[in-house]
């Protein structure tokens, strides 16, 4: 089992919880394939459907790479059922105080609903360093919470309620925001219409919304300084290209070349592709198996551990 810091890391890391109601449990699990297929396995499952029990069920049975949470609970006596089907994380839509601490003391994380400093406040008094917000967009977004931020200088949100593929990067670039919660990729005509194809490609367009990859640019080694001046010189002969020498390398055409005045990792050179959230990147490429060089990590840049095509690849921060 989990342990809570365990949970909150690996919600962290998917950046995004898509918010399931599902009518038909059959239709559970398809689902939760779908997802993981996407992209994104997890899910908070809510309790607003009386298939939520047994579809959380199925999906830790046979989904076991999922991270299944429970939302909309209000009652101890769901919190009992959600506990009891295998949830490793329990939303509330407001926040109630007997609820809370009641799934509190089960040991279970909680994340019970906020949109006021005063609600806020008192989840911490329980212990609670991270919250949900909801409904977010309702409350005034990301600028609402980057306003109430300062005094609370340890205490994190999921927003959930109205965050869209639009607005994703608004709540996710303000690094209190641990993850948002969001229904765009679930829609609940999708699930009735089994509709997996549509989900998983709206799942995989939110994590590449999220991630944002793009080329930044790309190295050339040179055996050493002198030939390393003399690509840069053809570069700017040729195209015009602007020049500025750096202590190991050349930056041209607006930083998108690199010329390196030793040879550096890769064969022929490196390619830089960015991303808007390193961290979460590297989770995303390590969920599929993608192995990195741990010596070269950095808190701004990392390089996968193979090349591509005789070019070394790495991460970097926006």
């Amino acid at each position: 089992m989990f342990k809570m810091n365990e949970v909150i890391q690996r919600i962290y890391e998917l950046g995004i919880v898509p918010v399931i109601a599902i009518e038909d449990a059959e239709k559970a699990v398809p689902l939760a394939k779908a997802l993981v297929r996407g992209g994104l396995p997890a899910a908070e499952v809510t309790f607003r459907t009386a298939a939520a029990e047994e579809a959380i069920r199925r999906i830790v049975a046979e989904v076991p790479q999922m991270l299944v949470g429970a939302g909309t609970v209000l009652t101890k006596e769901q919190a009992d059922r959600a506990i009891a089907a295998g949830v490793r994380f329990i939303v509330s839509p407001g926040f109630n105080p007997e609820i809370t601490k009641y799934v509190i003391d089960k040991g279970m994380l909680m994340m019970p609903g906020t949109a006021t400093p005063g609600e806020m406040e008192q989840a911490m008094s329980m212990g609670l360093d991270v919250v949900k917000f909801f409904p977010a967009e309702q409350n005034g977004g990301v600028a609402k919470l980057k306003a109430v931020a300062g005094p609370y200088t340890n205490l994190r949100w999921m927003p959930t309620g109205g965050v869209n593929a639009k607005n994703l990067i608004d709540y996710l670039s303000f690094n209190k925001i641990i993850a948002c919660g969001g229904t765009w990729m679930v829609k609940k005509d999708l699930i009735e219409a089994e509709n997996w194809d549509e989900i998983e490609r709206l799942t995989r367009e939110a994590v590449q919304t999220m991630l944002g990859f793009e080329v930044k640019h790309i190295g050339i080694n040179s055996e050493n300084a002198e030939e390393a001046t003399k690509t840069v010189r053809v570069l700017q002969s040729m195209f015009g290209f602007d020049a500025a020498e750096g202590n190991s390398s050349f930056f041209c055409a607006n930083r998108t070349i690199e010329v390196m005045k030793t040879p550096y990792l890769g064969k022929n050179g490196h390619i830089a592709i960015g991303t808007n959230t390193l961290p979460r990147a590297i989770a995303f490429f390590k969920r599929q198996g993608i192995e990195f060089n741990e010596d070269t990590a950095s808190p701004k840049a990392i390089y996968f551990k193979n090349e591509l095509a005789g070019f070394a690849v790495h991460l970097v921060q926006k």
